[in-house]
């Protein structure tokens, strides 16, 4: 799984205030993003039925991964 790194836009000497804020849109809505891609691939391990233990542990341990990054995006 893709690790999802949090960045902070830093406006360079001469943005204005408009470029400032279309950067900080830009940067929020690819956070939306990425949180959106979590959240599918979160339903996709809690549908995901089987009786293998092993498995199992596999699936429960990309669900704690992912919640994690979840938790990282808010």
């Amino acid at each position: 799984m893709a690790t999802v790194q949090q960045t902070v836009p830093i406006a360079p000497a001469g943005f204005n205030a408009g470029e400032a804020r279309r950067v900080a849109e830009v940067e929020r809505t690819h956070r939306a993003r990425q949180k959106q891609a979590l959240n599918l691939q979160k339903e996709n391990i809690l549908s995901q039925r089987t009786s293998s233990p092993a498995r199992r542990q596999a699936l429960e341990a990309a669900l704690a991964q992912i919640e994690a990054e979840i938790a990282k995006l808010d």
